[in-house]
């Protein structure tokens, strides 16, 4: 028989197979020997107590064969030929899962990329982190797979209203990603390891009779009467389909400005912005475990917190155990931070972003405090002016080749500048500056009220030790770029689709993979 089993165990009992199967013979009063094996449905953590437990989720096999677990099946079909097409622009998870889904629909996607294959990304990353050169084209945000290949990994949503999430993991799985995805409560891929799965993905569309192009920047979108019918890139080329895909990521500006420039309506919206901080691990695993040394049979531990100051959202962002800050600059003279983390979560430093909410009135007073630009309350592109001030700031602060301003944690609560740094994960560099000088007010003294706050609830973490490394601003895009709730549509633009974080519908990997799908589907349907 089968049975669904739920067992709350010590780190190293549930890291033992024969341990778990003594626990489930315990639990159902069987011999051992008639368990033939389990599989795990859900995992998790619970390091509430001093003493952490693993929680496990599993389908016991009793006096019956053990059987796989069974993943989902994909009909990617042949589309060299298919009478329909579509052009998506921009190959990040909401433009692959979108070609995916077409296939599967019997349509052909043509996949545009500003940027480089995973391969040849590489250099240009570690140009940047070497000698401070950023490519506007290949960077940690533009190339193949976009930023979620070389941000992290994380592949946990809160948005299961739009899409299968369980379909999306399988996919990954399907591409190469470890089987513990589809139950750990926390599933990650690690940065070493998503150039793989998004060669295999790419490699899949190609063999499908897709195409797959790279360097190709859409500067143009050929539209008549409304009704959009392909693009121009900036080579010269154009590319005709019947209907566009816009997947282009938070960090497209020149397709901001270009909708903004031919009155293709655009909206502002609120975002968040401030700052990575950066501990050593074992004191977020000593905390966070309530031990002096984590056990080998416990991940790196992280945290999450949100909380209200003054009226202000603060909140975690995009916490990576065992990771680095990198840089996520796209063009030069602006300064950008973003954390990821290998597969093994293995480096000797935990970093989140720490962010403030921001809305149109913030961003319109810090405008007029600075009194250097001029720009309407109700431009759609106010907050995306705002990003790119507070970002110019950092980098000017920082002293050039993307070195960033930095400040240790008490002394940023204390509003004192730091006199020396610890070592840190970002290598480019850091310089020791006080950071009212980078961030606006509302957002510096936020974070400094929030630092304190949450340095009683989390033993350790108030530290100098700890260091801030400005600026975390990309947490999701300034613009939405609206669309029909039943076509998905713009609502001036026949077949012109807006999808997933650029367009203001998606907030990471899993979430833009679905929006990218639930694109492509109301495309097969509006085509039949």
């Amino acid at each position: 028989m089968q049975k669904k089993i739920m067992l709350k165990l010590l780190p190293s009992e549930a890291a033992n197979n024969n341990t778990v199967e003594e626990y489930i013979a315990k639990a159902e009063a069987v011999s051992i020997e008639t368990i033939t094996g389990y599989t795990i449905l859900k995992k998790s953590i619970d390091a509430r107590s001093k003493q952490p437990w693993i929680n496990l989720t599993l389908l016991a096999y009793i006096n019956e064969p053990f059987q796989d677990r069974e993943l989902l099946k994909f009909d990617f079909k042949d589309v060299t030929s298919a009478n329909k097409k579509v052009i998506i622009v921009g190959a990040g998870p909401a433009g692959l899962f979108a070609a995916l889904q077409l296939i599967e629909d019997g349509i052909k996607p043509i996949l545009l990329e500003r940027g480089k294959d995973v391969k040849a990304r590489r250099r240009d990353l570690a140009l940047l982190n070497k000698e401070g050169i950023v490519n506007p084209e290949s960077n940690y945000c533009f190339g193949e797979g976009g930023a979620g290949t070389y941000s992290d990994g994380k592949l946990y949503t809160r948005s299961s209203k739009r899409g299968d999430i369980n379909r999306i993991l399988n996919l990954f799985v399907h591409f190469g990603a470890d089987e513990k995805i589809l139950y750990e409560a926390h599933p990650h891929i690690g940065t070493n390891k998503l150039p793989q799965i998004i060669t295999a993905i790419r490699e899949k569309i190609t063999a499908c009779g897709g195409d797959f192009l790279f360097e190709k920047k859409v500067t143009d979108f050929i539209i008549n009467n409304n009704q959009i019918t392909g693009v121009t890139t900036e080579d010269g080329n154009s590319f005709i389909g019947n209907a566009v895909i816009l997947a282009t990521g938070h960090s497209a500006r020149d397709i901001f400005y270009l909708l903004h420039d031919k009155k293709i309506l655009i909206e502002s919206k609120p975002f968040a912005l401030g700052v990575r901080v950066e501990h050593p691990q074992s004191l977020i695993d000593n905390s966070q475990y309530h031990c002096d040394v984590r056990s080998e049979y416990l991940p790196p531990a992280s945290y999450s917190w949100a909380q209200q100051v003054d009226g202000k959202g603060v909140f975690s962002f995009c916490m990576c155990p065992g990771g680095i800050i990198a840089p996520a600059a796209t063009s030069p003279g602006e300064l950008v931070v973003n954390g990821w983390s290998p597969s093994k979560r293995n480096n000797p430093y935990a970093n989140s972003g720490i962010v403030v909410t921001v809305n149109a009135e913030d961003a319109f007073n810090t405008f007029k405090q600075q009194q250097s630009k001029t720009i309407n309350q109700n431009s759609p592109l106010l907050m995306l002016e705002f990003q790119k001030l507070v970002e110019k700031r950092a980098f000017d602060t920082g002293g050039g080749k993307f070195v960033a301003p930095a400040q240790r944690l008490i002394d940023f609560a204390t509003n004192k500048t730091s006199s020396s740094l610890p070592n840190c994960s970002y290598l480019p560099g850091i310089n020791s500056v006080n950071l009212n000088e980078v961030l606006p007010n509302f957002i510096f003294k936020s974070l400094q009220q929030a630092f304190k706050d949450y340095g009683k609830k989390m033993k350790g973490y108030f530290t100098n030790e700890a260091v801030i490394v400005a600026t975390e601003s990309r947490t999701s895009s300034p613009i939405r770029i609206p669309r029909d709730t039943d076509t998905l549509q713009h609502p001036q633009i026949k077949n012109l689709y807006p999808c997933a974080e650029g367009a203001g519908y998606a907030g990471g990997i899993i979430s833009a993979a679905m929006d990218g799908e639930r694109v492509a589907k109301q495309i097969e349907l509006i085509f039949n």
